[in-house]
Formats: C-alpha cells, sequence, structure tokens
C-alpha cells in the first residue's frame, strides 16, 4: 500500500515534470531560432551545415524520448524516465553547441529556458540523488562547451546555474526535513495506537503481558544482527513484532486463558489468530508492508506450522526471526497453563529447534546475540523497553 502510494506520487511527479520539459523545450527553441535572429548576437552565418543537420537529430531524439517516456512509466520503472529525459537533453546540447560555437567569433549564447525549470523543480522528486545529477550534468555541459569554444563568458551561465541550485537544495532540505517531521509525528502516533491496541489484548490476556514488547525487542535486535537491514528498513518490521498477537482479541477468553490442556478443537481456533491479525492490519500503511511477520510467525522450518505450513526458505525471513523470539519469550514467561522457564532451559529448547522448528542460521546466530536477550529481558524488568539497542521508558509497567 505504501509502496503503491509513493509509486503514484512518482507518475505523477513525472508526468508534470514531462509536460514542463517539453512545453519549454519547444516554445523556447522555437521563439530562440525565429524570433531572436533579428537580435545582433545571432549570427545567420555561424550556422554550419553539420549544425544545422544535427538539429534535426537533436529534435528527433527529444521527441523520440516521449514514446520511451510513456512505455518505462507503464512498466513501473518511472525512476528511470527522469534521468534519461535529461541525459539526452545534456548530450544533444553539448554537441549542438560546439558545433555552432566552435568556429564561431560570437560570444556565447545558447542554452534553454527548459534548463530553468529542470534545476527548480527538480525539488519535487525529493531526492538528493536526481538533485545531484542535474546540477552535476549541467555544470559538466557548460564546462565542456567552454573547453572546446574557449569563451569566458561560459561563466556566465555557470555562476546563474551556481545561484540556482543552491536555491533548489535549500527547497530541496526544506522539503526532506517537513518530510522526516511528518513521518516522526505519523511514527509516535501510529507507536501509541499499537500500544494501545496491544494493552487491550493484555486485558484479555494478562499473562502475556510485556511479551509483545520483548518479541519486538528480541527479533529487531537479531534482525539487525543480521546486517541485511538498515534501521530505517526495519521501523515497520517492528512495529509488527508488536502486532504479531493482535488477532488474539478474536480468541474467546475461555480458550485464551484455559488453564488445562487444549482439545484438538480449541487449538484450531488457537491457530486461527495469525490470519486474523492479518486481515486486521492488512490496509495500516507501513505495517501492511511486514504482513507477512504477523501472518506467518507460527510456521516453522519443517513445515509441520501454521496456517500455511511453510517449509525453509519458502517462510518469510523476518517471520522467521520473528518465530524464534516469539517461542523464547513464550518459554521464559509464565502462562495460564504453566510457569516460564529457566532462561537456561529456554536456551537449550530453542537449540533443540535448530532445523526443526527454526532456521539452522538464525540459531547460530542467536549462539551468539543471546547475552544480549539476557540483557534486554532484564531491562524490561526495570521498567524500561527496548527497541533494538536503544532503551526507552516503559509506559506497560
Amino acid at each position: 500500500m505504501k509502496k503503491t502510494s509513493l509509486l503514484q506520487e512518482e507518475k505523477h511527479s513525472t508526468v508534470l515534470f514531462l509536460w514542463l520539459f517539453y512545453v519549454v523545450f519547444f516554445v523556447y527553441e522555437i521563439l530562440y531560432n525565429n524570433l531572436f535572429p533579428a537580435f545582433p548576437w545571432s549570427d545567420a552565418n555561424a550556422k554550419s551545415t553539420v549544425w544545422y543537420d544535427f538539429m534535426f537529430v537533436k529534435y528527433g531524439v527529444i521527441i523520440a524520448l516521449i514514446p520511451l517516456s510513456i512505455y518505462l512509466i507503464k512498466k513501473e520503472k518511472t525512476e528511470s524516465v527522469k534521468y534519461i529525459l535529461f541525459f539526452g537533453y545534456f548530450l544533444t546540447n553539448v554537441i549542438s553547441d560546439i558545433l555552432y560555437y566552435k568556429d564561431s567569433t560570437l560570444t556565447y549564447t545558447s542554452g534553454n529556458m527548459v534548463e530553468l525549470v529542470v534545476v527548480l523543480f527538480a525539488p519535487i522528486f525529493v531526492n538528493k540523488k536526481f538533485t545531484y545529477f542535474i546540477t552535476v550534468g549541467l555544470l559538466l555541459k557548460y564546462i565542456l562547451v567552454g573547453i572546446f569554444i574557449q569563451d569566458p563568458l561560459i561563466l556566465f551561465p555557470i555562476s546563474i546555474l551556481l545561484v540556482l541550485s543552491f536555491i533548489s537544495f535549500v527547497l530541496l532540505h526544506r522539503f526532506l526535513n517537513y518530510i522526516k517531521a511528518l513521518k516522526y509525528s505519523y511514527d509516535e502516533q501510529l507507536e501509541g495506537i499499537v500500544k494501545g491496541v496491544i494493552a487491550i489484548l493484555e486485558l484479555k490476556d494478562p499473562y502475556t503481558r510485556g511479551h509483545s514488547e520483548r518479541v519486538a525487542a528480541y527479533a529487531m535486535n537479531m534482525a539487525e544482527a543480521t546486517g541485511k537491514f538498515k534501521p530505517s528498513e526495519l521501523n515497520y518490521f517492528y512495529y509488527a513484532c508488536l502486532l504479531h498477537d493482535i488477532g488474539k482479541v478474536n480468541i474467546p477468553d475461555s480458550i485464551l486463558t484455559k488453564s488445562g490442556r487444549l482439545t484438538d478443537e480449541e487449538f484450531d481456533i488457537i491457530k486461527t489468530h495469525p490470519v486474523v491479525g492479518a486481515e486486521a492490519i492488512r490496509d495500516v500503511d507501513g505495517i501492511a508492508d511486514n504482513i507477512e511477520v504477523i501472518y506467518h510467525h507460527h510456521e516453522r522450518w519443517d513445515g509441520k506450522g501454521y496456517p500455511d505450513r511453510l517449509a525453509g526458505e519458502d517462510i518469510p525471513f523476518l517471520a522467521r526471526i520473528t518465530a524464534v523470539a516469539d517461542a523464547f519469550d513464550a518459554m521464559t514467561s509464565s502462562r495460564s497453563y504453566r510457569p516460564a522457564l529457566q532462561f537456561e532451559e529456554a536456551y537449550k529448547r530453542i537449540l533443540d529447534g535448530q532445523g526443526s522448528q527454526f532456521d539452522p542460521q538464525l540459531i547460530e546466530l542467536f549462539k551468539q546475540i543471546y547475552p544480549q536477550w539476557m540483557q534486554i529481558s532484564k531491562t524490561y524488568r526495570k521498567g524500561m523497553y527496548m527497541r533494538g539497542g536503544e532503551k526507552r521508558e516503559n509506559s506497560q509497567t
């Protein structure tokens, strides 16, 4: 859902960029080649045959990029459109300017108003990479032309470009800071809502008090230890871990808090909670990107888990991590049907599940980070909770 909305925004920005680029480019070219020749800085004699012929190539390339851009947008490759379009403009204009001025006595007066549009419009993509690409590309264009035509006047458009680029970067950083502030505010609100939902679940089953937060902390610690993820990539994984058992709100209290052994029918009801939980967060922006964590955290490496009996690497990687964290905390927590196990016993049982219940590679990693999990557990008992390695005040204790 999140990725889809971002893709739509990228499409809208790219389409607007294309319209502005082509309208400004061709309007300016028509004015420059038809109206501007009446001005004294133009010299019809300076226009070589080669330059004149190349203009057809230049316009042909720019026009040919229209169907290519449409094709890429339809193929969900929108990100590359603006780069290809600008590179086509850069290449053809460098060659055109060199052909026009290399044997001319005129001072440099070329360029296209579209460059102003490109530089000032770049921040709307909220993409540092593209803004740098535009700025460096245009600077390189004028430097290359300046080297060939040896005209010091080339420093004038370069100075204008630097000023406009500075404005562009100021706008970009304001956009980025504003988005960062909005994201932080959204995350704070989302975390508060998630904690509220967890509190409701814990009212139904007091024995699970703190379970969700500890599982999230263990899982975050293991995910970070794999070295496969940046902290920012695990943001919504953390929330999904907090909500991994949210489907239990749909299970009758008589089953959830039963002190004796569950019947087969009751256990079948218990096994519905991953499906119910996944459905509950399906439309929650961000968390829905990690829906497999909720849906598959009870799958087993040997394929004997639920709800889909997935096996091995068919189980989503983050769900495999959550499975280890969930099992470890369940063993070391008191439940209505049994007291908590000692940590040493839980550690041994996790190792016994290597290759059967759990991903064997993750269990090797578990052996290395087990002391950190012990510290996480102690931290919770002191009235704090941890998100990865970061300590925070625990409002739940």
